[in-house]
């Protein structure tokens, strides 16, 4: 083999099937990343490329040579000298018993955590009809708004705490704290009492287990990191199918507090599998906290593109979820299917969990995330703004479900394609925490934008459908800045 087996991590980014035999500059390339090694400031910079052939840096493999790809300007370059074994492509597993029970444990983690948020429709419709009947809509939202806010923007710290430490503690002391919030919601019959309970207690736990799950799974695979992610986020899919149609059916039998309690103590099971399952292929990285590494990522205009594209998908996002129900009881929707609108769409993004992660794999993660936040967004304006029956309702849940079930499964598969993986937790967590500001805000504009309309759904359609649209523009901005307006894989 050459002399290049010094280079020990690979960038994080997807992966071409078949590798030149010789690159023509690889040579200086080579070069030049011998001398970045040398400087320690550049262990976490990009490198430009001098390849002239082709778009990817060449890594040596045992038995062959593996071709990954790059962004335009360059690619994360190797682990300086003396970092552990494990970053280069070839070491990572892709596959075998371990990795795939890291995918199922993280399964169970998030149809419990992001399967929770999915229905969180039923818990407006419940709270608006029942103990908070004497407040607005838009204020009962900002229950379920704190919780996905929570949940979702906490990773920014979860993270942190996850590449100095690991998932296994996480995932324990997440797992009793999200029960623990549950048993108090169930408990209780104020407003501030249920913002404490669901939207601030047990979205902590949440907050915890999701990003465990999240970031050990992207460890463990790199050429079928977007099909693992998917299949592994398909689980609070499933989640927001079963979740609604059981606590629907339970609290008209045994009532709000016994129902909470009976999920609970399910999503406690679910969660100890995983703690028993999910576990970091990398050893954790312990630092001092330096408030330069939340800094560095907004040096970079991809990635920026990518965290303002996710603000703009999460602010219309839980819109539908949040207000399918009442706008379809409004419209004069039989009774007797409106309690399963939340579990058709939740059902449907099964499919599109999965899909987009094997078609972003073959064809480009940036290709497929483009094209599913503008697909979000133009089937929300085409058809649930002028839908008036029943059909044109169920029709919008089927595909804005699989539209924008890709969303959280390519979310940090594209982060991770233009980050460092020690820095995963970290990069990962500023991406959910941007979108997480989304979550908390765009629920009760929505909600206010129906006030002011005295009722009337279409200021909310319509502001659902834009703000989507825009996701969409701000993902092709980080393509085109990586690798210009040229149709490849990405």
């Amino acid at each position: 083999m050459p002399s290049h087996h010094h280079i020990q991590e690979a960038p994080v980014s997807s992966y071409h099937d078949v590798a030149p035999a010789k690159t023509p500059g690889y040579d200086s390339e080579a070069s030049t990343m011998k001398g970045a090694m040398s400087d320690p400031r550049h262990s976490l910079e990009r490198i430009p490329s001098q390849a002239k052939s082709t778009n990817a840096n060449i890594f040596p493999d045992p038995e062959n040579v593996i071709e990954a790809d790059m962004e335009k300007g360059g690619v994360a370059p190797p682990a300086p000298a003396g970092a552990p074994p494990g970053f280069n492509p070839a070491d990572f597993p892709d596959g075998g018993l371990e990795a795939w029970l890291v995918v199922v444990g993280g399964f169970c983690a998030l149809f419990s955590t992001f399967g929770l948020v999915n229905c969180v429709g039923v818990f407006v419709n419940y709270y608006a009809t029942g103990p908070l009947s004497n407040y607005n809509v838009s204020t009962v939202t900002w229950i379920t708004s704190i919780q996905t806010f929570m949940m979702s923007g906490l990773n920014a710290v979860m993270g942190r705490l996850f590449d100095s430490y690991g998932p296994r503690w996480l995932l324990i002391i997440g797992s009793l704290v999200f029960c623990f919030g549950l048993m108090m919601l169930s408990l209780s019959t104020e407003y501030y009492q249920i913002i404490l309970s669901q939207g601030i207690v047990s979205a902590v736990g949440m907050s915890a287990v999701f990003n465990s799950a999240m970031n050990s799974v992207m460890g463990w695979f790199f050429k079928r990191r977007a099909a693992a992610l998917g299949l592994m986020v398909s689980g609070s899919s499933l989640g927001g199918v079963v979740l609604p149609i059981m606590m629907n059916h339970l609290i008209p039998r045994i009532g709000f507090p016994w129902t909470v309690r009976a999920v609970g103590f399910m999503l406690l099971g679910m969660c100890a599998f995983a703690c028993c399952t999910v576990k970091s292929r990398l050893p954790p990285r312990k630092r001092p906290f330096k408030l330069a590494e939340y800094g560095r990522p907004f040096r970079e205009p991809a990635f920026v593109c990518c965290i303002l594209g996710g603000f703009f998908f999460f602010f219309g996002m839980f819109l539908p979820f949040n207000y399918i129900q009442l706008q379809a009881r409004q419209q004069g929707i039989d009774e007797a299917i409106i309690p399963y609108l939340l579990p058709i769409i939740n059902a449907v993004s099964i499919l599109g969990r999965i899909l987009p992660g094997f078609l972003g794999d073959r064809f480009g993660r940036f290709n497929i995330m483009v094209f599913i936040s503008g697909l979000s967004g133009i089937i929300t304006l085409a058809v649930w703004v002028p839908s008036n029956s029943t059909a044109m309702t169920i029709a919008y849940g089927a595909v804005f479900g699989f539209a924008s079930g890709g969303f959280v499964s390519l979310l940090p598969a594209v982060i991770a394609q233009i980050s460092d993986i020690r820095e995963i937790g970290i990069r990962s967590g500023i991406a959910f925490f941007a979108s997480a500001i989304g979550a908390l805000t765009g629920s009760p504009i929505a909600g206010a934008i129906v006030s002011a309309n005295n009722g009337s759904f279409l200021g909310l359609q319509l502001f659902c459908g834009i703000v989507m649209a825009i996701s969409m523009l701000w993902f092709f901005a980080s393509r085109t800045i990586q690798v210009g307006f040229t149709l490849v894989k990405i």
